[in-house]
């Protein structure tokens, strides 16, 4: 059988690619070694989102209840139930993503792709049995995996990566997180809020890295109020796997040696591509596929969207790229385009979102600014609801008033940071953003008050 497009590889890329050529009146098939979702539903955003919400009830009810009013005496975790919840939502979300499939008419085919030459995918099924699937056109959709390090291989015991920390067993007493970026940050602060005693180690001088110094800052000291031990600009020398435990011999900030003692180790430092097999296709030499502004690969009519490719690795962006490129291989007037604002977003408590530049890069850039910060604790809302820590950073260009970056610490911050999102790209001024009516109560005042903050002129503070 012949079609318009394979898409290999049904994550959020390959998904919803999938979907919008189908869409289009096009013959489609999506090649899925495992299940529909790809790594975000089944072993990365999803799970963990469910299993940060189950932390977050716990912690509310264990550490907070009485500033509600509330007495709930003795409480109990049944960690299989917690683990069972969260792999039941992905199930429920991949078998969604089938139904999606059907609707479309877009074919299912379990096992994995091999490229053989253009216009021509072999799939081998799990049992061995091998099939060939023709096309006019084929988007790669792979994804990426866990990075392991040589030095500290998994054994999906003592030593394990993320989709080993999803389905543990047993919650460990004790866990040392190496890498605090939003994996990292995110398990870590799960596994806490059930009693788990966490060390955070991150190599780079700051939890979290990625994001504004004044985030950086405030998520460390949120971390060691709540009891998370974060060790920033430390480098972990190596790990002994003890049987039943694992020894980190860890090197701090201050030069300083020790030797820590922990149930789990969780490596958690990245991701690599996976590339499928693919003869003369083009690598760059971090070893993502190479493409073109129109997402074409070196090889006739194959095209790679997602993580597979690098840039912003994150699932949103993948789902824009192969929109992107589907529309560009089947209508000769669309320019398909490149992620440029994107939002970062990392849902441990308080959250933390960010789109733009940071003020870092800004002044090593040189160019001149001026921010507009305000603290949750000056809002109505925030204080009625118990969720007074963080605050939103907004950053403009001082000539023009243009919003250059929005960065947010606090309650439902990966939800806020669309408004400042949709500024940036609809190239509001601070004056536009200003003359906006912001509802009350509401956490988003705190947006308005951090835009009249950058002339001194917030309200609230």
């Amino acid at each position: 059988m012949s079609y318009d497009l394979i898409v290999i590889g049904g994550g959020p890329a390959g998904y919803v690619g999938a979907i919008r050529a189908a869409q289009l009146g096009k013959r489609v098939v999506c090649v899925e070694k495992e299940n529909l979702g790809g790594t975000c539903l089944n072993w990365g955003c999803i799970p963990t989102k469910a299993l940060l919400k189950n932390a977050e009830v716990y912690n509310t009810m264990a550490k907070h209840a009485a500033e509600y009013g509330i007495s709930c005496g003795d409480m109990s975790v049944d960690w299989p139930a917690v683990i069972a919840r969260s792999r039941g939502v992905s199930e429920r979300l991949s078998n969604g993503i089938a139904f999606l499939f059907k609707k479309n008419k877009i074919d299912h085919v379990i096992g994995t792709a091999r490229i053989t030459e253009p216009g021509q995918v072999e799939v081998t099924a799990a049992d061995g049995t091998v099939s060939t699937l023709s096309g006019s056109n084929i988007l790669i959709a792979t994804g990426a995996r866990t990075r392991e390090v040589p030095a500290f291989p998994f054994n999906g015991k003592t030593i394990i990566g993320s989709k080993d920390a999803l389905v543990m067993p047993k919650r460990p007493d004790s866990m040392i997180v190496i890498g605090s970026g939003a994996i990292g940050t995110e398990l870590s602060y799960v596994y806490h809020c059930f009693g788990t005693k966490v060390t955070l180690v991150e190599a780079l001088p700051r939890i979290l890295p990625n994001e504004d110094n004044d985030v950086c800052t405030a998520m460390e000291r949120s971390f060691k109020k709540q009891g998370i031990t974060c060790m920033a600009g430390a480098k972990v020398e190596s790990l002994k796997d003890n049987g039943d435990s694992v020894t980190a011999t860890i090197t701090a900030k201050n030069g300083k040696q020790q030797e820590i003692t922990a149930d789990v180790c969780l490596v958690a430092i990245g991701v690599v591509p996976v590339v499928p097999d693919a003869n003369g296709l083009e690598l760059t030499e971090r070893g993502f596929i190479k493409v073109d502004d129109n997402y074409r690969t070196n090889i006739s009519g194959v095209y790679a969207v997602g993580d597979c490719i690098g840039g912003i690795m994150l699932a949103h962006t993948a789902s824009f790229e192969a929109e992107q490129a589907v529309e560009g291989m089947f209508d000769p007037n669309h320019a398909p385009k490149h992620p440029i604002n994107v939002p970062g977003c990392t849902y441990c408590h308080p959250q933390v979102a960010s789109v733009g530049k940071r003020e870092r890069e800004l002044k090593e850039a040189g160019v001149e600014y001026k921010v507009g910060k305000f603290p949750f604790l000056g809002i109505g809302k925030a204080v009625a609801t118990g969720e007074t820590e963080g605050f939103v950073k907004l950053i403009f260009g001082k000539e023009n008033g243009e919003l250059l970056g929005a960065h947010i610490m606090g309650d439902t911050a990966t939800e806020m940071i669309t408004q400042p999102e949709l500024a940036m790209n609809s190239e509001l001024t601070e004056e536009d953003m200003k003359a906006m009516i912001y509802a009350h109560p509401t956490l988003s005042e705190a947006i308005h008050e951090a835009v009249l903050a950058a002339d001194g002129l917030a309200i609230h503070g």
